[in-house]
C-alpha cells in the first residue's frame, strides 16, 4: 500500500476522533482536487497492511479510521486494511472518487468492511457548504452499517480545519474550502 501520510488523531476527517490515512496515487485526477500532490503513484511510502494496523492499534482514544487519497481504491490491499481496522473494533470511513456502483463492480466485498462511504468524483464547480465531510454536491455519504445514525448531530455540524506544527512543518487538514482560505495570502 502506498501511504502519503497519516494523522494519528483528528476530528476533521470524519465523526469522532479518528486516525486518518491518505493513500498515494490517483488516476481520476479530479479538477480542483484538494490533494493533487497525491496523484503520482510513485510518491509516498510503501507500507504493509500489518504495519499500518499496528500503527493504528497503538493510538488510544479513536473511534475509527478515515481513508482518503489520492484514490484509496487504487490500492490493491485496501479491503485487507478495512477488514483489519474493523477487527480492531474501529469504524471505517472511506472517501472515493468512484461511485458506489463502480466500487461494487471493482471489489464486491470491500464495502462489507466500510461503515461510511463518501463517493463520487469531486466537482470544483459544485462546492458543498451544507453537508459535513462532503466536497461537492454531486457526492453522496452512504451509511453502510448501523455504526452511525444519519440523525447524529455530528453530521450537521460545521466543517473544521486543523493546523498542526511538526517536524515536517505546517500540516493543514480538514475541510478543503477552509484549507484554501487558511493558507491563502
Amino acid at each position: 500500500m502506498r501511504v502519503a501520510h497519516t494523522i494519528d488523531a483528528t476530528d476533521a476527517e470524519g465523526p469522532g476522533r479518528r486516525f486518518a490515512l491518505w493513500t498515494q496515487g490517483c488516476t481520476l485526477r479530479c479538477k480542483g482536487c484538494c490533494n493533487p500532490e497525491l496523484f503520482d503513484a510513485t510518491g509516498g511510502t510503501e507500507r504493509t497492511v500489518p504495519d499500518v494496523l499496528a500503527q493504528i492499534a497503538a493510538v488510544d482514544g479513536i473511534e475509527g479510521v478515515s481513508i482518503l487519497g489520492g484514490e484509496p481504491l487504487q490500492q490493491a490491499d485496501l479491503a485487507a486494511l478495512c477488514e483489519g481496522v474493523q477487527a480492531l473494533g474501529l469504524t471505517v470511513m472511506l472517501y472515493s472518487g468512484y461511485l458506489l456502483a463502480e466500487i461494487v463492480a471493482r471489489d464486491p466485498d470491500l464495502l462489507d468492511h466500510v461503515d461510511l462511504l463518501v463517493d463520487g468524483r469531486y466537482d470544483a464547480t459544485k462546492p458543498d457548504t451544507t453537508r459535513r465531510w462532503i466536497g461537492s454536491t454531486n457526492q453522496e455519504l452512504h451509511f453502510l452499517t448501523d455504526a452511525y445514525d444519519p440523525a447524529d448531530p455530528r453530521f450537521s455540524e460545521a466543517n473544521t480545519v486543523e493546523l498542526r506544527w511538526g517536524p515536517d512543518g505546517l500540516v493543514v487538514n480538514g475541510w478543503p474550502g477552509g484549507t484554501r482560505k487558511v493558507v491563502r495570502r
